[in-house]
């Protein structure tokens, strides 16, 4: 059994492993919770910043550390399962590293982008959704997810001009299983997901292409228009039959809110199912992190911070703490500048150390391509070619310096 221990941060020692701290985790350098205290940098950063954390000892022990007998036990607040108090929640591990997933990933993701590409223009058509096909496509894509989700992010990453609606979905649908993956969900949820991502917008398909697209303010006649995609799409998902009341709460609540600002029906808290609160987070975060007809798409960590100043606002605080946790600050595929003025993609994180993962460099200081791309892992390589110390300065946005990353090859 886990035991979660108060600690003054005086009191912390090497070997700890933190699993929560007394502030929200944005406010410090640590920016997200669940990290072993491996440095001395780490103790005089945690002591600077928090009076107290609590400490997991099962994971402290694995290194060693044992608490003192006269420790206080407290448990915080733990919502995984008061999110979901009728499921058995699992915990996942990484089974592959970056190199032998990608490629399985990239498969996956390729078949399931051209797959649901052809179910929506069958269905632009007058067809019915192949719901079956849905259900079979989705299968790979979440084993690569459940293996290690750092590929399938990065191809979710990858955006084609044009072609938004498909990978909005794609988009969505990678998200929420690595959410639903963060969750600890079982495999049954994670399908849910999957569907649910994919499907939740398909009402979109009968509505003005024009609407869709515009760069100018819709009248409040076009915004009520557009708004219909939701009742279509439940329309749609009716018309095939299907009975998962997780997929069908996706598709007709994504756009609720927390506090009942949102449409159709103006639900709040948890009157709104949870996949379609799940829905409304992983919609929102893929939208604003594409290029859209009336918008350009910011930074992940941009994206990230505009969701938490959301919580208990749009969204209810524990699913927003839990998908920054699922897919980080940085995530696979993001373009950042270095330190050193280099430009670089993340390639794949660390689940404890989010803000030094491994990066790929593209440019260097002069922002000039290099001859030949180079990894650098910022957990282990933490000075540049001169000696100072080497981290991430900023998240930059998508297609910053011209950059393609659908050229980039691993």
């Amino acid at each position: 059994m886990i035991e979660i221990v108060k600690v003054q941060t005086a009191d912390l020692e090497l070997g700890m492993y933190v699993s929560g701290q007394d502030r929200p985790w944005l406010e410090t350098p640590f920016l997200l919770q669940g990290f072993r205290i491996e440095a001395e940098e780490d103790l005089r950063t945690l002591r600077k910043f928090c009076q107290f954390v609590f400490v997991d000892t099962v994971k402290s022990a694995k290194q060693g550390y044992a608490p003192p007998r006269n420790v206080r036990v407290q448990r915080p607040r733990v919502p995984k399962q008061t999110l979901f108090p009728t499921r058995q929640l699992k915990s996942y591990a990484d089974n592959s590293d970056w190199t032998e997933e990608f490629p399985r990933a990239e498969t996956a993701v390729k078949a399931l982008s051209s797959g649901i590409e052809e179910i929506f223009k069958q269905a632009a058509g007058g067809a019915a959704l192949d719901v079956v096909r849905v259900k079979r496509s989705v299968e790979p894509m979440i084993d690569s997810i459940a293996r290690n989700p750092d590929a399938c992010i990065w191809l979710a990453r990858l955006k084609q001009q044009g072609k938004y609606t498909y990978q909005h979905s794609l988009g969505a649908s990678i998200w929420a299983v690595a959410l639903g993956r963060q969750l600890g969900l079982p495999r049954s949820d994670l399908r849910s997901l999957a569907i649910g991502g994919l499907l939740f917008d398909v009402g979109k398909l009968r509505v003005d292409p024009e609407l869709l697209n515009t760069d100018r303010p819709l009248t409040p006649d076009e915004l009520r228009e557009v708004r219909k995609h939701v009742l279509y799409g439940v329309e749609m998902i009716g018309e095939t039959g299907l009975m998962n009341t997780d997929v069908i709460a996706m598709v007709t609540h994504h756009h609720e809110r927390h506090n009942g600002s949102g449409y159709p029906r103006g639900l709040s808290g948890d009157s709104i199912p949870i996949f379609a609160r799940i829905a409304a987070i992983v919609d929102c975060y893929d939208a604003i992190t594409s290029h859209r007809s009336y918008a350009r798409a910011i930074s992940p960590s941009t994206a990230i911070k505009m969701l938490y100043d959301a919580k208990d606002i749009d969204f209810q605080a524990e699913l927003v703490e839990e998908f920054i946790q699922a897919v980080g600050i940085y995530p696979a595929g993001t373009l950042v500048e270095l330190s050193s003025g280099e430009v670089a993609v993340v390639v794949a994180e660390y689940r404890t150390r989010r803000l030094r993962p491994r990066v790929m460099v593209l440019l260097d200081a002069q922002k000039q391509p290099l001859a030949s791309m180079r990894t650098v892992d910022l957990l282990h390589e933490t000075q540049d070619a001169s000696g100072q110390p080497l981290d991430i300065a900023q998240a930059l946005e998508p297609d910053a310096y011209g950059i393609d990353m659908s050229g980039i090859h691993l």
